[in-house]
């Protein structure tokens, strides 16, 4: 099996609390941005998306914080998607310091969103496998 998709991210001042971490707050930003990026590196662009008439939803999120993160920390942000038979799908996440060190793992469920009916599309793969120009790096 192929490393999971990724993309590179430094830990900005602005981002920290008053202990010098990064806020939990970020790490948010962090999965959100990589979740982008991959649908940018497949061919899928939000306008795309949109004209297309449907549109990703976060229906659950849980975050385990590992190790801390500071200002300069360069870490990378993973994302893998895995399917299953229903409406919605799991996103993996891992963000990990340049060392190695795991500082959080991230796992998300979600779904694709009919805009126009307002409930979820039927079968998530099949629409991303429609809309991808490379649906290998979601897995498919």
């Amino acid at each position: 099996m192929s490393e999971p998709f990724s993309v590179p991210v430094t830990v900005r001042g602005y981002e920290t609390d008053t202990q010098g971490h990064l806020n939990q707050s970020v790490y948010l930003n962090y999965a959100e941005h990589a979740r982008w990026s991959l649908l940018q590196a497949a061919g899928i662009s939000q306008a795309e998306l949109v004209a297309s008439g449907v549109g990703p939803v976060a229906l659950e999120t849980t975050i385990r914080f590992r190790r801390e993160l500071l200002a300069g920390d360069e870490v990378t942000v993973s994302c893998a998607f895995e399917w299953g038979e229903g409406k919605t799908f799991r996103i993996r996440q891992v963000v990990t310091k340049t060392d190695g060190t795991v500082a959080a793992e991230i796992d998300a469920v979600g779904g694709l969103m009919d805009l126009s009916e307002r409930r979820l599309v039927a079968d998530p793969r099949q629409r991303f496998k429609e809309l991808a120009a490379e649906p290998e790096l979601f897995g498919l």
